[in-house]
Parts: C-alpha cells; structure tokens; sequence
C-alpha cells in the first residue's frame, strides 16, 4: 500500500482540541491546561459544540476567555437546532470577539428531539458561511478514515467529504485513529477522487482504556486487536496504560509524519501531560 504526501506546505500544523466544562472548577483547570499546552506552540485551540448545539453558550463562553487570553481558538459550530437567525447571531459575535477560524460540521442532534427537527449537513453549514461571510473564516471540517458510522460505503463516505470541501471548506480534520495505513489508505482514496485540500490526522491519546472503548465502539474508531489485548492485561493500572499509550501514540505518529502529513490535530480530553509529552516526544514543540 502506498504511503501519499498531502499537497501542502512543508510546515506542520499543531492544534489542540478541548470541550467546555460544565462546572466552575472544570473550567480552572481547563484555564491552567490551555496556559501548559500554549507553552508548545500550537497554531490554534480548538472548541467543541454540544450535540444540537446544547454546549452554545459555555462553548462562546470558553471562546471569549480564550481570545481574552490571546488565544487563536476555532468554534465548533453545527445548525442542530438553531434557527439562520440565531446561527447568524453567533458568527456575527465571533466575528466581533476576534474568531477567523470555525469547524463546521452536521453535529448530532440532542436527545429526546426524536428526529423532530432538521438534520442540517456540514455541506450547507459551509455554504451558508461562505454566502453570508465570504472569506472570513478558515473552515475546517471532519474526515472519516474509517467510515462514518452513518455511511453507506466508503466511496460514498468520500463522496460527502468532498462535497464539503467543493462547498467552501479548506481543510478537513479526521476523527481519531490508531491504525496509520486506515489515513494513508484514505488520503489516497480522497485524492484519486479530486480532493486536494489538506487532510490533518486527529489522534486521541491512550490513558483510560474502559473510556476509550466505549468511545471507539460509538464512533467506528477501530482499537486494533493487539493494542486492546495490551490494553486489557494492564486492568486498572492507569499509569502503565498511560506509558503504553504514548508509546503506542508517539510511534504511530511519527509514522505520519515521516510519511508528509500537513500536522496533527489533538483531541485533548481536557488534559495537558500525555499531549505534552507526545508533541515533545515528537518535536513538535515549536518554542523548542
């Protein structure tokens, strides 16, 4: 299998990604998690949005403390439930609070709306931005190198993805995995489909096993069979799961970076030491 190059500068992209707390002393710590993963550098943080929006105002709430901080920060942003009003409503206020880059995507709807309302596509949530906004964001959306769980087929997985991309987007940040050839395998596939636009590998690091797999099961990220039975041997050794991760994280990435991915987006978990760890581990410490 080949190994592609993505078609894009020689620099590499870091971003972190956290979600916002739902209590006053999460959000300390976030505060002091963000000021020990800026001392690396990263070209910008990124913030989650709740399923139908339910996280709206804690996620701009988080946002706005963070370009107070001096932050480069990019919104997750979906329609979920809200109206063209209310969306315009909040890309005007991040407009105004200093935000140039949003991650667009279709975002699951809440529960208990029992389908009631719209599904809205990351593709209209594209065009709507552009049409509305022009140039002024970065959009980013998401990539599936194992297939969205909601697919009918690869091919039509791809399909999605570029239609996005076609519709305005100028990246695409993929949901995590750990199994390199699944990235390579995909970018190749994007790229025989006409898709130029740089796709950033998302990588989640491995400290809580048990969490990890309700997660993967939930979104179609496959743990391969050799890293859950390593995994399952260390039972509640928390630190031995964490040294084993790295391990496991640090070669892999340095698989794809050797390989010309454009960066590394880190799904964060709201913590600061096993991402650290990682980008030293991997020189990507850019103060360094």
């Amino acid at each position: 299998m080949s190994t592609p190059k993505t078609s894009v500068s020689t620099s590499r992209r870091l971003s972190f990604e956290f979600f916002p707390p739902k209590t006053e002393a999460g959000h300390e710590k976030l505060k002091d998690v963000r000021a020990q993963l800026q001392t690396l550098s990263p070209d910008f943080f990124s913030v989650t949005y709740g399923a139908g929006g339910s996280t709206r105002d804690n996620t701009l709430s988080v946002v706005q403390k963070m370009k107070q901080e001096g932050l480069d920060v990019a919104p997750h942003l979906s329609f979920g439930g809200d109206s063209t009003g209310s969306m315009q409503d909040l890309l005007k206020r991040y407009i105004e609070i200093g935000v140039n880059r949003i991650v667009a995507l279709r975002g699951d709807m809440p529960s208990g709306t029992g389908g009631a309302q719209q599904m809205v596509y990351a593709k209209e949530l594209v065009s709507f931005i552009r049409e509305h906004y022009g140039d002024h964001f970065q959009l980013e959306v998401a990539a599936y190198p194992e297939i969205h769980p909601e697919a009918d087929s690869y091919d039509d997985d791809i399909r999605h993805l570029k239609a996005k991309l076609d519709a305005g987007a100028n990246s695409a940040i993929t949901q995590y995995f750990f199994n390199a050839d699944a990235y390579f395998h995909f970018v190749d596939r994007c790229q025989q489909a006409g898709i130029t636009q740089p796709i950033y590998p998302g990588i989640m690091p491995i400290t809580n096993y048990k969490r990890l797999a309700r997660f993967s099961e939930a979104c179609g990220a496959e743990i391969p069979r050799w890293i859950s039975k390593r995994l399952e041997g260390y039972g509640d050794d928390l630190a031995s799961i964490s040294a084993f991760g790295q391990e496991v994280i640090t070669q892999m990435c340095e698989r794809l970076l050797t390989n010309g991915v454009p960066g590394i987006h880190f799904y964060t978990m709201n913590q600061a030491e096993p991402i650290t760890a990682i980008v030293r581990n991997l020189g990507l410490d850019k103060e360094a």
